[in-house]
């Protein structure tokens, strides 16, 4: 298990609140009035409103820039005040807060910490949130962001070790890593993100793509990969994040070809 200090620590947050509204804003608050030297970072703060698995997706793509002792707060949270789990697991590179509804999973998976088919834990350890102490009180029933996850992730930044918030978890759900599949020669992926240029990042890897590879994408057929966004008017092209994603020149593929997350996309290797 990483050794997490308590000095300065590091917390990124990702949530669907927008910035519009004062959540995000009371989330900081709660954290700070905590533990005043901790270093905020927001990763994003727009993912679609109850969209698990972009936020999933943007952990993924953030996590390992970080130092291995960052705690990553992330509230996504359509089941808040059912029975969902509440929990906090560490792994090789961080700690991660938030519920258990598959957010962390990519990132978890990603580490070895997590088995892909069961979420059993194979690296580090995971506890539910139910020490109240470490909560801030009254807690509201669709707040848990305020009242529990933002004071919990501020006393681990203080040095609390996980254990004392909570029983141990053998598992957490995977249901988010929603990885592509592969039948008949063919890969068949979605969207996953939409970036704020329009380009549509889907959840295919890099190195599953075939040579002479044909991306399918509602009507339109793009043949082979371009290695740059000014190569064509319309793209399938590698992003910076090693995933497949469809880009227009100038302009947003999304409102080119109507595209919105979890829109499907097939890659077949052309005759």
């Amino acid at each position: 298990m990483i050794p997490f200090m308590a000095s300065r620590r590091i917390i990124t947050l990702t949530t669907d609140f927008g910035l519009a509204d004062a959540y995000v804003a009371i989330m900081k608050g709660v954290i700070l009035s905590i533990a005043p030297d901790a270093m905020l970072v927001d990763i994003s703060h727009q993912v679609e409103p109850q969209d698990v698995r972009e936020a999933a997706y943007l952990l993924w793509c953030s996590y390992r820039y970080f130092p291995p002792d960052s705690i990553h707060l992330a509230v996504v949270d359509p089941g808040v005040g059912t029975e969902r789990r509440p929990v906090a697991v560490t792994a090789p590179r961080g700690l991660f807060v938030g519920p258990d509804n598959g957010i962390f999973a990519r990132a978890l998976i990603d580490q070895g910490a997590v088995d892909a088919a069961t979420g059993r834990l194979l690296a580090g350890s995971a506890v539910i949130l139910t020490e109240s102490r470490y909560w801030h009180h009254p807690v509201s029933q669709t707040f848990h962001g305020r009242d529990i996850f933002a004071p919990a992730t501020a006393h681990l930044a203080l040095g609390t070790t996980i254990s004392a918030l909570g029983p141990d978890l053998a598992s957490v759900m995977v249901g988010a890593d929603d990885a592509p599949t592969h039948r008949d020669g063919s890969i068949y992926g979605s969207i996953v993100h939409i970036d704020r240029f329009g380009n549509a990042i889907s959840n295919v890897a890099a190195s599953t793509i075939p040579p002479r590879a044909v991306v399918q994408i509602g009507d339109r057929e793009l043949h082979g990969l371009a290695s740059n966004y000014q190569e064509g008017q319309l793209v399938a092209l590698i992003g910076s994040s090693g995933m497949l994603e469809v880009a227009a020149r100038n302009a947003s593929a999304a409102s080119v070809l109507g595209l919105r997350v979890g829109d499907p996309l097939v890659i077949r290797t052309a005759p």
